[in-house]
């Protein structure tokens, strides 16, 4: 029951990601599948899905998943480590588009990433270089 509802929500941020995936659970069974609305409705199984593919669900479920404990503890941070590597421009803007949001509603996401593109749309950064000797430096600016 409560995977049920968890994709529920979990479906609400897919539309939103992308209008052409849909998740459903497979009958009497923890299994998912991706419902594929741009080929009539063709059901696959998760691991078909592209990289990109993938990113977009894992992102549409843990939204889903920060929207179900929302009723009972407000969930207002997201950290999401990578994967952004394996997107393309167009998904890479549709994901970034998805945390510009969640931000707008006054979430705080932080991202882990080494893709170039993605430091032109985010705000604040916190940067990590490698030195000589094992050591780093940390470098915070907007």
């Amino acid at each position: 029951m409560t995977l049920d509802i968890l994709l529920g929500y979990a479906n609400r941020h897919l539309a939103t990601l992308s209008r052409r995936y849909r998740l459903e659970r497979v009958r009497q069974s923890l299994a998912l599948l991706v419902i594929d609305q741009d080929m009539a409705d063709e059901a696959r199984s998760v691991h078909s899905l592209s990289g990109g593919e993938s990113f977009l669900v894992s992102l549409a479920l843990a939204l889903g998943l920060a929207s179900l404990s929302s009723h009972r503890v407000r969930v207002e941070s997201l950290f999401i480590d990578e994967g952004f590597g394996s997107l393309d421009a167009d998904t890479l803007r549709v994901a970034m588009d998805a945390l510009d949001s969640l931000q707008a509603q006054g979430r705080k996401v932080g991202v882990i990433s080494h893709v170039h593109e993605m430091t032109e749309r985010i705000g604040t950064r916190i940067e990590v270089r490698r030195l000589s000797g094992g050591q780093s430096r940390v470098m915070v600016g907007s």
